[in-house]
């Protein structure tokens, strides 16, 4: 046992909440049945089968208010894993659930038996010409940043595009803010290849498709054209099937599938789109592409009430808005929590609603005719403030427009985050005629408040679309009594008044599936339940999910949601933060470690699923934790899971590893000078040695407190820095600890990186200063990282007393040449200082290197360029703004510049890219499939250690851009 291991319960929770109802069986603490396991290991090959106890819970939990522990799951990499998934489920008789993203707001992505992931090795997009072949586990918004090269987009665009998946989206026919009834999956889904239950494998665009499907699947082909045969005989179901789709309804099965194809493969084809993984697994995708019509003009329009917002809503349409979005008085008020959103939201009247209107063109001619027409629908509306005449109603200014977004995204996030502590979360659509959308929203407030619910309404109102959430305690039997008596009569009113569906673009699920019947009557169900026979007859795949007879079965498996950290109380469980995450496809994402946190306050103190989850909690949650905090960039109400595994490193660290910790920050300028000497050193000792070394030390003290060697490590820094004088300075300069220690990449030629930045800034007649008295300063970082309050304080105060004196007061700016140190300095430091240097805190302007380098690109002259330069922008810019800056400095120095759309944290995190270098080669698996796929004359970033970290990752040499930008501009 290495010497200084952690103590697994240094991370149990201080308080501890009664045990509750629906926490994971003691029985369970050993994961999945040996049997099980064992079986599926042998089938599928190591690696691939998660079992233990941890593993099942935190795939446990989806964006859903269901939460249901599986047995087992699987990471399938191949169409052949899941093909023998579904084999060993129909000879062991067992049920298969298939889960992506884990976004759908029903419970789609959980089950109790065998739990497949299809999304960790899913990724792909391949643009040909007008359509896209998608693969399942490629996020929407990464399939659009593809697609934009080309002038195209998809059809559909779900609010969660930052995390949901294609699979997902196809399976349940997700829609969003513009797709309607037009530009949803199923009407842009151009073919699909699909696993059966039965294991066949149906490409449906394939020429031969109902050759090879008739060959394979006899009985599937017949029964499809005898269903479709049955349909067309009947007059009235065939209207009524029509009927039901003129709106948004994703409630069941596709019947119309029946009607719009006329071969085996085709109707397959249409039935697969909504099927919620009940009827395959979609394992690629081609989509119809739509033009991308980049110019665009939105406005944020206030009314005194909803019914006032609703009756607008028809003029915009006819105008030929494509989004016009409903938010109610809660939903305003929720999202003032969001970040960028006014503050004074919050004080807004809860009578108010808004609506968000947006209009796309493909030129300027005709964006300017659109908002004509516009500015004269405002004219003649009772807007409130603050908006309230038509003079500044519509805005092209992107940020502005955004920020109108981000708010209507965040409507389920906010809303939840905002719910009272302990609840669970129900979010609900369904859609009704849009000329009835008044009386709808008027009688579903009603409605809600004779049942006690004081809820939230918004939606896609230019389609009669409408979301609600509720938010109730599942483990209190009046309020599940009070929420199953709402869900009744929501559905009889949704139906009896308004004849609406009752899911219009987030499917049946679990929620709605025992009240099919009442929307669609006894003979469309009963047509559905015939199709699922057909498709999957031993019922394996994802029972319960669309068709099921119990009328309660929607209250059965509802989540609680245990208190845990006040920082991450507020998760609903989303997803959104998966996708930025480093760790997500290594160990655990933010979402997970919420869970398992939550799991933990389930349990009893004297749990053995407790104990199991803490230890492994430590490694999978914490260790491998990059603390990049891009999860609260992407998160909409900003919740920050790195701060949280920050603190608890510092839960675990001994008081005497805290003195020590101190005491290196106090003595900082001899730990720095050490680190040098063992850098030059390393370069005449050799990479096997060293890598022996620090291996055996690693083993013996604690892997996340010994770095590892890694080949390659640049050399040391020089040791003097280049002369400056401070007269005349422009700017002092502050070359980051990293920067003065390792040099720069192995076999550069030219400057070193202090040398570059000196020569530009003279160069543009803005010289530079660097203090004399750097050693012993840093920006904190280093502490702030690992949890280390002690030494992060000593720190902070100390760079901020000399950052104070350097540039005079704030007179001049303070220029970082490592983007983390830029963080560090200009944010990461405030918690930690005393009152005092707060203040002079506030007085200092921080800039990073880059964003300085961009400010002189207009006094520099450009003397040569390469051909191609691929970015990494690091995580620490996307946190500053800074990405632009990287961008416009590398255009200066190249013809073509090209920021990889798979971009993102490379997790190198200082130095855990060295305590866990599985953590970066992870993280970077992706951007780096992008690097290596082609040429690129230069790799660039702005900050050593990623540099370093993108050279391992793709065996091309990063340098910094300002290195570049010296060498294009050198006379």
């Amino acid at each position: 046992m290495p010497l200084l291991e952690p103590d697994p319960e240094a991370l149990r929770p201080t308080t501890l909440a009664p045990p509750a109802h629906d926490r994971v069986d003691a029985g369970r603490a050993g994961g999945t049945p040996a049997g099980l396991r064992d079986g599926l290991t042998a089938l599928l090959g190591p690696g691939k089968v998660l079992s233990k106890v941890s593993d099942l819970v935190k795939y446990a939990s989806d964006a859903s208010p269901y939460r249901f522990v599986p047995q087992v799951v699987v990471v399938a990499e191949s169409v052949a894993d899941v093909s023998a998934v579904f084999g060993y489920a129909h000879r062991h008789g067992r049920h298969v659930v298939l889960r992506a993203a884990g976004t759908s707001l029903n419970g789609q992505a959980q089950g109790e038996d065998i739990l497949v992931d299809v999304r960790r090795h899913w990724a792909g997009i391949e643009v040909e010409g007008d359509r896209a072949r998608i693969r399942p586990g490629t996020t929407v918004a990464r399939a659009n940043a593809t697609l934009a090269r080309h002038g195209r987009v998809l059809g559909p665009d779900p609010a969660s595009a930052i995390a949901c998946t294609l699979g997902g989206v196809v399976a349940n026919n997700s829609s969003g803010m513009t797709a309607g009834t037009t530009r949803n999956s199923y009407r842009t889904l151009a073919s699909l290849t699909v696993v059966l239950p039965s294991g066949t494998v149906v490409d449906t665009a394939a020429p031969d498709a109902d050759r090879l499907l008739a060959e394979r699947e006899p009985a599937l082909c017949a029964g499809l054209l005898a269903l479709k045969a049955e349909i067309e005989a009947d007059p009235a179901l065939v209207r009524r099937i029509r009927a039901k789709y003129e709106i948004k309804n994703t409630n069941g099965y596709r019947l119309d599938a029946f009607l719009d194809a006329s071969t085996p493969a085709a109707i397959l084809r249409g039935l697969m789109v909504g099927s919620e993984g009940t009827f395959g697994f979609i394992a690629e995708t081609v989509f119809d592409t739509l033009p991308l019509h980049r110019l665009v003009s939105a406005a944020l329009l206030f009314f005194p009430s909803l019914r006032a917002a609703a009756a607008a809503v028809p003029r915009f349409n006819e105008a030929g808005a494509p989004a016009v979005e409903l938010m109610d008085g809660n939903t305003l008020r929720a999202s003032a929590a969001v970040p960028g959103v006014p503050d004074d939201w919050a004080g807004l009247p809860k009578e108010t609603a808004a609506l968000l209107v947006e209009f796309r063109a493909p030129d300027e001619g005709a964006l300017a005719a659109a908002e004509q027409v516009a500015a004269g629908l405002v004219e003649g509306l009772p807007l409130i403030a603050p908006v309230a005449s038509a003079t500044n109603a519509f805005t092209r200014d992107p940020a502005t427009v955004g920020g109108y977004w981000k708010a209507r995204k965040a409507f389920v996030t906010a809303i939840g985050s905002a719910r009272p502590p302990g609840t669970t979360l129900i979010t609900e659509d369904f859609a009704v005629p849009p000329s009835q959308l008044a009386d709808a929203c008027e009688a579903l407030l009603a409605l809600q408040a004779e049942h006690g619910f004081d809820a939230a309404v918004a939606g896609h109102a230019a389609h009669g679309n409408l979301h609600f959430l509720l938010a109730f305690d599942p483990a209190d039997p009046s309020d599940l009594d009070r929420y199953a008596a709402f869900m009744a009569a929501f559905c009889e009113l949704t139906v009896r008044r308004f004849d609406g569906s009752l899911k219009a673009e987030h499917a049946t699920g679990r929620n709605v599936a025992p009240f099919l019947e009442l929307e669609w009557g006894p003979q469309a169900t009963e047509l559905m339940w015939r199709t699922k026979q057909l498709i999957d007859p031993q019922g394996i795949l994802a029972p319960q999910v669309v068709l099921d007879r119990d009328p309660g079965a929607h209250l059965r498996g509802l989540k609680t949601i245990p208190r845990v950290e006040p920082i991450a109380d507020p998760c609903i469980e989303c997803g959104f933060c998966e996708p930025t995450c480093p760790s997500g496809d290594l160990t655990t994402t933010p979402r997970q470690r919420i869970v398992l946190r939550r799991e933990l306050m389930r349990q009893p103190a004297d749990s053995p699923v407790g104990a199991e989850l803490l230890a492994a909690y430590g490694y999978d949650a914490v260790d491998t934790c990059a603390g990049d905090s891009t999860c609260r960039l992407a998160c909409p109400v900003g919740i920050d899971t790195g701060a949280l595994m920050r603190e608890f490193r510092h839960r675990r660290h001994s008081p005497r590893e805290e003195r020590a910790a101190a005491l290196a920050a106090e003595h900082f300028a001899a730990v720095e000078r050490s680190a040098r000497l063992a850098v030059g050193a390393a370069g005449r000792i050799g990479d096997r040695l060293l890598e022996t070394v620090t291996g055996a030390a690693r083993r013996a003290v604690r892997p996340d407190l010994v770095p590892a060697w890694l080949p390659g490590l640049p050399g040391a820094a020089e040791r003097a820095m280049p002369p400056t004088t401070r007269q005349g300075a422009a700017a002092v300069y502050f070359p980051a600890c990293v920067n003065r220690i390792f040099g720069e990449p192995t076999g550069h030629q030219g400057p070193t990186l202090p040398e570059a930045l000196v020569a530009v800034s003279a160069r543009a007649g803005k010289p530079v200063w660097i203090p004399s008295d750097l050693a012993g300063r840093c920006c904190a970082t280093i502490w702030h990282s690992k949890g280390y309050d002690r030494g992060n304080a000593v720190m902070a105060e100390r760079i901020v007393e000399a950052a104070w004196g350097w540039t005079g007061g704030g007179r001049l700016p303070l220029v970082v040449d490592a983007s983390s140190c830029t963080l560090g300095i200009a944010h990461e430091v405030v918690p930690y200082l005393t009152p005092h240097n707060r203040e002079l805190h506030a007085a200092l302007t921080v800039l990073d290197s880059v964003v300085w380098a961009a400010g002189l690109l207009p006094d520099l002259t450009v003397l040569r360029t390469v051909e191609s330069a691929v970015l990494h922008p690091t995580c620490s810019m996307r946190h500053l703004g800074d990405e632009e800056q990287l961008r416009a400095v590398a255009a200066a120095c190249a013809d073509e510049v090209v920021t990889p759309d798979d971009a993102g944290c490379c997790a190198f995190a200082g130095d855990r890219g060295l305590l866990h270098r599985e953590l970066t080669e992870s993280a970077t698996a992706r951007e780096a499939a992008e690097v290596t796929g082609r040429e690129f004359t230069a790799h660039l970033s702005a900050n050593r250690m990623c540099e370093v970290g993108m050279e391992h990752a793709t065996g091309r040499p990063y340098h910094s851009v300002l290195l570049e930008l010296e060498r294009a501009t050198r006379p």
